[in-house]
């Protein structure tokens, strides 16, 4: 990349609006690092979670037409179901399961977890993706903040359990997160928000700010282990999750934002792209290296780092 492509794509992102828009995909794409090779991941295993719509069913179908067998991991197995048979239609030879987990659910996280790594010995990638914006606070039925549950419990437990499986393959694990994260700081207090007060869009920056950190956090745990961990977000693009949760938004925005498939580019990539492979940590947007912060008063105290791994294990009762 030059230093005048540089400037251009470090000026798009500050900006934010043109960068996380479509805007942005078109004018990276004629400069970005190339794609992944067609057969990039034929024989290699993928689980995405949140895979019947938006960002999860596009990756879906990404990462099987470049050859993996794609575990499509739902809440609602019939709309998995016909996720699947949608993605079929355009590609009848990929190899699609459906696997049924909630992930905000601890114990739905276990069952799916026990079961797959009885039936598979290894997975390539695990890609995070299994969202939640409620606009009032509720909790799962072992008592967790549904979008911490969703977003950090679940995902950590997870990956926690599916780690052996992914050793054997040395293997990738992506956590899509959010640009949102910006707007939040990394801190330990309240994490349940059983004290203080409650909003939808608040907690969602919140616990997108703790997946980029819990990113980090577990590339420095697996380095030895030949696992890499990276962490992206999509931009702004047009998915259920947006119209239900942000129908204000995603009608002002509407004409700029990005399709599914632009949004989920980044996600495909590091998961079959060789570059991503020889790095771990790293939070992406658009096939770059991101900053994790721009304004000072977001840096991570090392104490609130501490205690979010350590309310990961608490909660999830995972031996690390």
């Amino acid at each position: 990349m030059s230093a005048a492509t540089k400037i251009l794509d470090t000026v798009l992102d500050r900006a934010v609006v043109p960068g996380y828009t479509k805007i942005g995909y078109e004018l990276r794409r004629k400069f970005w690092a190339a794609d992944p090779a067609p057969d990039a991941l034929d024989g290699k295993t993928v689980v995405i979670t949140g895979a019947n719509s938006g960002l999860g069913k596009a990756t879906a179908a990404a990462l099987a037409k470049l050859g993996a067998a794609v575990h499509m991991i739902v809440r609602d197995p019939a709309k998995g179901e016909r996720a699947r048979d949608e993605i079929a239609k355009d590609l009848p030879n990929a190899h699609l399961e459906i696997g049924v987990c909630d992930v905000s659910n601890l114990a739905s996280v276990r069952e799916f977890a026990a079961a797959f790594t009885a039936e598979h010995g290894s997975l390539d990638v695990l890609v995070h993706n299994a969202g939640s914006l409620p606009p009032e606070r509720s909790e799962t039925p072992e008592g967790n903040e549904v979008t911490l549950a969703t977003h950090v419990l679940g995902p950590f437990l997870l990956t926690g359990l599916l780690r052996d499986a992914l050793a054997a393959a040395r293997g990738r694990v992506v956590f899509v997160t959010s640009g949102g994260m910006y707007a939040a700081r990394l801190h330990s207090d309240d994490p349940q928000y059983r004290k203080g007060e409650y909003k939808g869009g608040k907690a969602y920056a919140r616990t997108k700010r703790m997946q980029v950190v819990l990113a980090e956090q577990w590339a420095q745990r697996l380095a030895d282990t030949g696992i890499t961990v990276h962490s992206t977000h999509p931009g702004w693009a047009e998915t259920p999750g947006v119209s239900g949760s942000l129908p204000g938004f995603n009608k002002v925005m509407g004409p700029l934002l990005r399709s599914p498939e632009q949004g989920a580019d980044t996600i495909v990539w590091l998961a079959a792209a060789d570059e991503p492979g020889h790095s771990t940590g790293g939070f992406w947007h658009d096939r770059r290296i991101r900053p994790t912060h721009f304004l000072p008063w977001q840096h991570d105290d090392p104490q609130d780092r501490k205690e979010l791994w350590d309310l990961c294990v608490r909660e999830t009762g995972l031996s690390i």
